[in-house]
């Protein structure tokens, strides 16, 4: 069955769709909220990657459950960007570099010569996840999708000045508002195996 959470998302995703449309003039290539889009895509994409990753190693039936919430989220939220950049008639991708959108991204947060986002893990990070095992991969995955949400958050936040869109600004909100629940149960998951959350990034 979907959990609360799940069937919330399924609910914004469908409203969003219907006020496709209610922004002043259709949003530009180099717009916030193209850029918006393309990047929470992407930040969305990591987090279902590592929802999926913790579900498989997990007999916890409390973090299963939290995973495939994240997972029905975040795909069906990732699928409301990608409808509206097809109806923005916008490239899905962009050669424009990842955050250009958001004032004063720190651009030190870096892995190579890509600038990572807010929150994301790094290939080293994720390559750990894939290999750790029973409680090690519950605490790395809280660990991981705590300072994630963060930084979903922080971008959430960061869009809602910058558009007039109401479609994009209620999917921001309902980012921020659905990971900030998420973050503080992740804590108290996290804190009952005597471990602590990453510095945020």
């Amino acid at each position: 069955m979907f959990g609360s959470r799940a069937m919330l998302a399924l609910c914004v995703g469908a409203v969003t769709l219907v006020l496709i449309g209610c922004g002043s003039g259709t949003p530009r290539d180099d717009s916030p909220e193209a850029g918006f889009a393309r990047d929470m895509a992407t930040h969305h994409a990591q987090a279902v990657e590592m929802s999926l990753l913790v579900r498989d190693q997990s007999s916890d039936d409390h973090l299963r459950t939290l995973a495939y919430d994240i997972i029905v989220t975040q795909a069906t939220q990732r699928g409301v960007f990608m409808g509206w950049l097809q109806e923005w008639r916008l490239p899905q991708a962009s050669p424009r570099p990842r955050m250009a959108w958001m004032p004063g991204h720190p651009q030190s947060f870096s892995s190579g010569s890509a600038p990572l986002m807010h929150g994301m893990a790094s290939d080293d990070e994720l390559q750990r996840l894939r290999m750790a095992k029973g409680s090690d991969a519950e605490i790395l995955f809280l660990q991981l999708m705590i300072r994630h949400h963060e930084g979903g958050v922080t971008m959430a936040r960061a869009l809602i000045p910058l558009s007039d869109r109401a479609e994009v600004v209620q999917m921001a909100k309902s980012i921020e508002s659905g990971q900030r629940v998420e973050i503080a149960e992740m804590q108290e998951m996290l804190a009952s195996r005597a471990a602590r959350p990453l510095n945020p990034r």
